[in-house]
């Protein structure tokens, strides 16, 4: 019995080492959390209201019909602050991208933003200002900027209005293939990459910072990109992991990032990770 309890022990210290060798520049994980990829495999955000907080996910189950029968059939990594939530839209054509916004009073709206000439249709991620006048999104493939839009309801307000193209986080470095980003103050950005390649950074599926010359806002800023390393890639199965949304919760400070598994492993052993600094 006591040998079965050492084989135990070895095994499970064989797990642990490879969690915390994934840990990234800077944070530490603390925990992971099961991610059904059905219904949290696209992103997630923390909601504050009257005191109350819960998590939101989003997945491919989670679009509601009205939005699917219309076209909308790709929800990205949504975003929230200030008791808002906002959650991203794609289309397969080129048509507009929407988003899906709550106000604090849960009353629910629809914004379309026109795309402009120049912009991609992939409609990734919504990463609301911690003052809630702008919202930050994203495209996907290889990228050197971020784009800023009115924070719908607040900074626009009117849903039959197009959601205007008001400025872009002209970043200093490429970036590949970004699921989510979130703020952790008003000058920095945390950012989930899916990159396969690795040749940007020197490691696939890293987590970025992005560092703001200014808050964003109608002008154009600059952002610092700096990878902080790879994030955890773990499973029972060997494959092809995706890293999905990511979510910073200010009060407590802790970061989580969605990553799901390869192959069958994608129902067994995805996960959302938990890091503190």
């Amino acid at each position: 019995m006591r040998k079965l309890g050492i084989f135990f022990a070895a095994a499970l210290t064989a797990l642990l080492i490879p969690l915390q060798a994934h840990a990234v520049t800077g944070w530490r994980i603390v925990g992971s959390d099961n991610a059904r990829p059905l219904d949290e495999g696209q992103g997630l955000a923390t909601v504050t209201r009257g005191g109350t907080t819960t998590y939101r996910y989003t997945g491919t189950t989670t679009i509601p019909l009205d939005l699917l029968v219309g076209g909308w059939n790709h929800v990205g990594d949504p975003g929230a602050a200030g008791g808002w939530y906002v959650e991203p839209y794609q289309r397969d054509d080129r048509g507009a991208k929407l988003y899906r916004v709550q106000s604090p009073t849960g009353k629910w709206s629809n914004y379309k933003h026109a795309l402009e000439l120049w912009e991609a249709s992939n409609n990734s991620f919504s990463a609301v200002s911690p003052d809630v006048r702008w919202m930050v999104t994203g495209e996907w493939g290889t990228m050197d900027r971020l784009l800023v839009l009115p924070m719908p309801g607040v900074g626009a307000t009117n849903p039959a209005q197009n959601l205007p193209y008001a400025s872009a986080i002209r970043l200093n470095h490429q970036v590949r293939d970004i699921q989510g980003c979130d703020f952790v103050t008003a000058t920095q950005l945390l950012c989930a990459s899916d990159d396969p390649d690795g040749t940007l950074f020197g490691t696939t599926k890293p987590l970025l910072q992005v560092d703001l010359s200014a808050p964003v806002g109608t002008t154009d800023v600059t952002g610092t990109v700096t990878s902080l390393g790879q994030l955890p890639l773990q499973s029972a199965c060997t494959g092809t992991f995706e890293v999905e949304g990511i979510d910073y919760y200010e009060p407590d400070a802790t970061l989580r990032v969605i990553v799901l598994s390869p192959s069958i492993c994608i129902t067994t052993d995805s996960k959302t990770y938990r890091f503190q600094q």
